[in-house]
């Protein structure tokens, strides 16, 4: 069943609902969805409407709601990725597996290796072009929410984000062992909030490490092999995932 996000704003009365911009053209133009086919329309609150589609207007679609449901695919730890930002289409990557994995944040991160230069103009062209990934992602794997992805920001500007969270880990070639980390991840558990730091190509510095790790970061280790910038975020989410992830 087709998925589409709206926001509560005038688009929900009775029980029926009103969607409106671009949703209308991917309903009607892509999609070729007629009355009478079933759609979910989640509010991005974690609250799923099952509705069939009664009418196709030019600049509306409505449709009714026959059933309401909470929506299960949110990790009860809510996750945020502080992503060294990579080079070329490498972002556009992570944002999409990460947030199948169910990250709630993204906020990409400007560091001493970082390569890619921004002005302001680019930066907010990249940040509208990432956020439609993140929602195409959060159609695509049922998610309830759809995860927030920032502006850039510097290392000491993600660290003061960081500071505000329960937990935050860091993945480091010269963490403890497996066994350690394992007990870190173990912890997450009963945590509302959790940061991951993951460096671009090249890695963090050593100073950018002590930075993370003096504000409270545990640094761990992803075991013996060296992963790619597009691939340690993955891997970190996978494990916590399945380590989050209850029956329902």
């Amino acid at each position: 069943m087709n998925r589409f996000f709206v926001t509560l704003d005038s688009a929900f009365f009775d029980n029926k609902i009103e969607l409106y911009g671009e949703t209308v053209n991917h309903i009607k133009n892509v999609l070729r969805l007629r009355a009478g086919e079933e759609i979910i329309v989640c509010d991005g609150k974690k609250k799923d409407f099952f509705c069939r589609i009664s009418d196709i207007y030019s600049e509306k679609v409505v449709a009714d709601i026959f059933d309401i449901r909470d929506n299960r695919s949110e990790l009860e730890t809510e996750i945020t990725l502080f992503q060294g930002y990579p080079k070329s289409d490498k972002m556009d990557f992570i944002i999409q597996k990460t947030v199948e994995l169910g990250v709630c944040r993204i906020v990409p991160v400007m560091t001493k290796r970082t390569i890619v230069k921004l002005d302001d103009k680019k930066m907010d062209k990249k940040t509208d072009r990432y956020r439609g990934i993140a929602l195409s992602a959060a159609k695509q794997c049922g998610r309830g929410i759809v995860p927030e992805v920032t502006r850039p920001v510097s290392l000491k500007e993600a660290i003061d984000m960081a500071s505000r969270l329960d937990m935050c880990i860091i993945p480091y070639e010269e963490a403890e062992g497996v066994a350690y980390s394992k007990k870190v991840i173990s912890e997450i558990n009963g945590k509302k909030s959790l940061g991951i730091f993951i460096g671009p190509e090249g890695g963090f510095e050593e100073e950018e490490v002590a930075a993370v790790t003096g504000m409270g970061a545990e640094a761990i280790t992803l075991g013996h092999r060296i992963l790619r910038t597009e691939t340690a975020g993955m891997a970190v989410m996978s494990v916590i995932m399945f380590q989050l992830e209850k029956d329902v």
